[in-house]
C-alpha cells in the first residue's frame, strides 16, 4: 500500500479493501468496513534479522509440555488439561457474561504457585479489589496493573517477570505506532500479534480477554483467532445462571470439549453433573419432549429435545430451531412427511434443545423426529425413555458412535428404556427398544 493511503478493513473477517463498500465482498457482512490509517514507521530502523536455517525435524529439541492446572477442572477440560507454557489464549464472550470473574478466579488459583500480572484497561485497582473480596481472590502474588499502552506493559513484564499474564481486555490496548483508536481493527490486530510474540519469546502464558459483538463475532477482526493458540467462547444468557465454555480452536487439545459453570454471588461454580441440570425443569407427561444423549468431546450429556407443532395461517409455514442444526431438522421434516405421512407442510414447527446447549451431531435425529411426531399427535413419550439414532433419507435409523457411553449416562440418571438403532449390542441395565426405521419407532411408542 503506498505511503499515506487509507485502507478499509472488514471487522468481521479482517479482509482489507482500497475503498469503502456497504457490504464486505469477502464474508458478506453489511456495514463492517472500518477505516484503517497506515502504520507510522519508527525513524530508527532495527537491524535486519539473521536469516533462519533449515534443519531436520529429527534434530529439533523436544520435550513434552508440562501443563499447569488453572484450579478449575471444567476450564482445564476445555484447554486440554491445563495451560501450556508460552501459549496465548483468547477468552471471548458478550459483555457481562462473566469473563472477568472467571479470569480473577483463575488468577487467584495460579498466584498460589507463581506471580500473576493482571492487566486491566477497563477497571481501576479499587474496582478489581472489590470484586476480588467478593470472590475471595486476594493474594500477595496477584499484581494489578491499570495500563493500556502496550509499550509500558512490555516494560512491566520485563521488570516483574511474572509467571502468568492476563489482559482484560484486548479492546482497550493500543500501540503508539498505529494511527487508530483503541478497539479498532488495526489496534486489536497489532496488539494481539505483539502479545503473542512476547509469550513465545519469554515462555510466559498470556490469557487475552476479548468482547464479542451482538452478532457473536469477536469485536475487531476475526484474525485474532488465527493469531492465538487457543480460542474459548463463553456462552450463556446474562439473566440465567448457567454458562458454557466452548473451545473453538485449540492447538494443544480437542475442540469438542465444553465446560459448564453456574454463576453465583461467590463467583463461577463448576457444575459436576450437567445432565441433571439440563433435565431439572423438564415437564412430565408433556407431548413434544424427548431426552437424548449427546457426546461433547469425551463427556456424554443428556439433553431434552423439545418440539412444538401448530397449524399455520401463513402461506409459508414457519420453521424455527434453537440449539440444533436447522438443515438436519429440514431433512427430518421431509422424512416424516414422506415416509410417515405427517402433514407438516401446513404446520409451523419449532425445535429447541433445552438449557441453552447446542447439539449438532446426527445422533439426535431420532429424538427430534420423536418429539415432532409426539407433539403432532398430542401423545407424550414416557419420561423414563430416551432415544438416540441417525436418520437416513429413506427413513432408516443408522448406528452411531459411543452408544455405550450414552446409555451409561442415561442409566445413572434413572432412565429405564432406550430407543436405539437395530443391532446395538451393548451391555446395559436399560431396556433396549431397537428400531430399524422411524416408522417402526413411532408405531412402538406413539400408538
Amino acid at each position: 500500500m503506498p505511503k499515506g493511503e487509507v485502507l478499509y478493513v472488514c471487522g468481521s473477517c479482517g479482509q482489507g479493501f482500497p475503498r469503502w463498500q456497504g457490504q464486505c465482498p469477502s464474508c458478506g457482512e453489511w456495514n463492517s468496513l472500518c477505516e484503517e490509517l497506515p502504520t507510522v514507521q519508527s525513524p530508527n530502523k532495527p537491524a535486519p534479522l539473521k536469516a533462519a536455517e533449515a534443519i531436520s525435524i529429527t534434530d529439533v529439541g523436544y520435550q513434552a509440555e508440562d501443563r499447569v492446572s488453572t484450579g478449575l477442572k471444567e476450564l482445564d477440560r476445555v484447554l486440554g488439561g491445563g495451560i501450556v507454557p508460552g501459549s496465548a489464549t483468547l477468552i471471548s464472550g458478550e459483555p457481562g457474561i462473566g469473563k472477568s470473574t472467571l479470569m480473577l478466579q483463575v488468577a487467584e488459583s495460579l498466584s498460589r504457585s507463581a506471580t500473576v500480572l493482571y492487566i486491566s484497561g477497563e477497571e481501576s485497582p479499587r474496582q478489581i479489589r472489590m470484586r476480588a473480596e467478593r470472590l475471595g481472590a486476594t493474594t500477595k502474588n496477584l499484581l494489578l496493573l491499570p495500563e493500556t499502552g502496550l509499550a509500558n506493559i512490555e516494560k512491566r513484564i520485563e521488570q516483574i517477570k511474572p509467571g502468568y499474564v492476563i489482559i482484560d481486555s484486548i479492546q482497550t490496548l493500543y500501540r503508539a505506532e498505529v494511527q487508530a483508536a483503541p478497539g479498532s481493527v488495526a489496534q486489536v490486530r497489532e496488539c494481539a500479534a505483539y502479545l503473542v510474540g512476547i509469550a513465545k519469546a519469554t515462555g510466559i502464558p498470556i490469557v487475552i480477554v476479548g468482547h464479542v459483538t451482538k452478532e457473536g463475532t469477536i469485536a475487531g477482526p476475526r484474525v485474532l483467532e488465527h493469531v492465538v493458540d487457543t480460542v474459548l467462547y463463553f456462552e450463556g444468557e446474562k439473566h440465567k445462571q448457567y454458562r458454557l465454555l466452548r473451545a473453538i480452536k485449540n492447538r494443544f487439545g480437542s475442540t469438542n470439549e465444553i465446560g459448564i459453570f453456574e454463576m453465583k454471588e461467590s463467583g463461577l461454580i463448576e457444575v459436576s453433573n450437567p445432565s441433571e441440570v439440563f433435565l431439572s425443569e423438564r415437564p412430565k407427561g408433556a407431548p413434544g419432549s424427548v431426552v437424548t444423549a449427546a457426546i461433547e468431546g469425551s463427556r456424554p450429556l443428556l439433553v431434552e429435545i423439545q418440539a412444538l407443532v401448530a397449524p399455520t395461517k401463513m402461506a409459508y409455514p414457519i420453521r424455527r430451531v434453537t440449539g440444533v442444526d436447522q438443515n438436519r431438522v429440514a431433512i427430518i421434516l421431509a422424512v416424516l412427511e414422506r415416509q410417515i405421512g405427517l402433514k407438516l407442510s401446513s404446520s409451523d414447527v419449532y425445535v429447541n434443545a433445552a438449557g441453552g446447549v447446542r447439539v449438532y451431531e446426527p445422533a439426535i435425529d431420532l429424538p427430534i423426529a420423536l418429539a415432532i411426531a409426539s407433539c403432532y399427535r398430542s401423545k407424550p413419550i414416557d419420561s423414563a425413555t430416551m432415544a438416540v439414532g441417525e436418520i437416513g433419507l429413506a427413513g432408516e435409523i443408522r448406528s452411531i458412535s459411543g452408544i455405550e457411553k450414552r446409555l451409561k449416562e442415561a442409566e445413572k440418571l434413572g432412565f429405564k428404556t432406550a430407543i436405539t438403532p437395530r443391532g446395538s449390542k451393548v451391555a446395559t441395565k436399560l431396556k433396549l427398544e431397537e428400531a430399524a426405521t422411524v416408522k417402526e419407532a413411532l408405531s412402538a411408542f406413539l400408538q
